[in-house]
């Protein structure tokens, strides 16, 4: 993969996640942090927005996801936003870094990180027999 991505650090988004009950009624933080593989080169030259993605609406498309979601696990919430920005924003691959504070005693955070790329997911992983963990630049 190119190393040219869009940097997306520390989005905070306020939703309901988690398996226990309070968790279910009460929002929590959740910070983001997103690798976005280059949709196109033209940016670069031409300086003009129409030929770049627009980061502004991928970070309302996320806020909007955190309001409606009913995922309970950290894990598919991350899937879900790596789907979005991968169909929805045509991004070639993603790297989806997502963490709440954790309520552990010497726990900062919890969190998952995955990376997706276009055509790829959890099962088309599974069955190219990945083990590793798979990286951008690879």
């Amino acid at each position: 993969m190119e190393s040219d991505h869009i940097l997306i650090r520390d989005l905070k988004l306020e939703t309901l996640i988690g398996v226990h009950a309070w968790e279910k009624k009460l929002p929590q933080t959740v910070l983001l942090d997103l690798d976005i593989g280059m949709v196109s080169e033209k940016a670069f030259e031409s300086g003009l927005l129409k030929d770049a993605l627009d980061y502004s609406q991928v970070v309302k498309r996320l806020r909007t996801l955190a309001e409606k979601h009913d995922y309970p696990l950290l894990e598919r919430f991350a899937e879900a936003v790596a789907q979005i920005v991968l169909k929805e924003f045509q991004a070639p691959w993603v790297r989806v870094r997502t963490r709440k504070p954790a309520l552990l005693p010497g726990v900062r955070e919890i969190g998952v990180e995955i990376v997706r790329r276009q055509g790829s997911g959890i099962r088309n992983q599974k069955k190219a027999g990945r083990k590793e963990r798979p990286s951008p630049d690879s």
